[in-house]
């Protein structure tokens, strides 16, 4: 495995509890994530997270998969930070279906999406061009951070890359028809699943609902084009990857803002020479202090994204002769 990032700016995520999110139930002495299934439409589940940063009290199990009956096999929406994840969900899938597991779909790079991946080798796991290859050049360091953040659950794991190219467009598996769509900002390449029966919508790390977003491969204007075309769409029931499902729209609406804000304050305040440590110290509004995972990912949103704007801020001066 190679050398990891730094944990503080791994792209760690984080998951919101709100009032329709299931408690954490995880077992340590036995490394049992006890996950619960939660229908949301007639054969469409998801799995929820805890809302914490990724630590051995969790399992770091902080993100929201699914898993979709189709009449011909199930097809799974991404498998978890670790095989043991990975195992306990194909279990809970056998628990909740007889239908077998056909596909595993995984959504963007980003390791809790595909680190349980081993559980699911004898099936294709699909993804974009895209994530295939960042998945690829990143497993080493996700790996590496991930047994140091989360121990012991993390025993026999190693990374499983997705094996097939998944093209955006419509999608038929049974009797189900799908729509991908291939969008960026959050990742280079950001899958949303939507299930046309139902009108749920997996969208990956594009919304956070209740909560500050991951950074590590953000583009943030390229982000805010794709959230206004999903918001386009009208989505009906929407899964983000982390934080609470949500009916109404907010979980896009609220990532949305914070980018919308984070991109204003950064420009400013790199336009007046100020140093990341003064911006960390500068005020943020009390709605966004007030989300998940706020003390750790917004040093990680200042350590990621802030050298660029820096650099943007002195590119005129660069091209004055002393």
């Amino acid at each position: 495995m190679r050398h990891c990032i730094a944990g503080l700016l791994m792209g760690c995520a984080v998951a919101f509890t709100g009032a329709v999110q299931a408690q954490n139930k995880t077992e340590l002495a036995t490394l049992d994530y006890h996950l619960s299934a939660r229908e949301l439409a007639a054969g469409v589940y998801v799995v929820e997270g805890d809302n914490a940063d990724f630590n051995i009290a969790n399992g770091c199990n902080i993100i929201n998969t699914g898993f979709i009956t189709t009449g011909d096999g199930v097809v799974v929406v991404n498998t978890g930070p670790s095989r043991r994840y990975g195992e306990q969900l194909r279990a809970l899938i056998a628990r909740t279906t007889a239908e077998p597991v056909r596909k595993v779909v995984q959504l963007n790079l980003h390791p809790d999406y595909f680190m349980g991946h081993q559980a699911f080798a004898d099936v294709h796991r699909l993804a974009t061009t895209a994530t295939r290859a960042g998945a690829a050049a990143e497993a080493g360091a996700y790996e590496t951070n991930l047994y140091r953040l989360c121990g012991d659950w993390m025993t026999g794991t190693e990374a499983l890359l997705p094996d097939t190219d998944l093209v955006p467009g419509p999608w038929r598996v049974g009797q189900r028809e799908f729509e991908l769509r291939e969008y960026r900002g959050h990742t280079g390449s950001d899958l949303v699943l939507l299930d046309k029966a139902s009108g749920v919508a997996f969208v990956g790390g594009l919304a956070f609902s209740r909560r500050v977003p991951t950074t590590p491969h953000a583009r943030v204007a390229e982000w805010q084009q794709s959230i206004q075309a999903l918001q386009a769409l009208g989505l009906k029931t929407v899964v983000p990857s982390h934080g609470p499902v949500f009916t109404d729209g907010s979980g896009l609406d609220q990532t949305r803002r914070y980018l919308q804000w984070l991109d204003g304050h950064f420009r400013q305040a790199a336009q007046q020479g100020m140093e990341m440590n003064e911006l960390l110290r500068a005020p943020v509004p009390s709605e966004f202090r007030s989300w998940a995972a706020f003390d750790t990912e917004y040093l990680r949103n200042v350590a990621h994204l802030y050298p660029l704007y820096e650099r943007e801020a002195l590119r005129p001066a660069a091209k004055i002769k002393p």
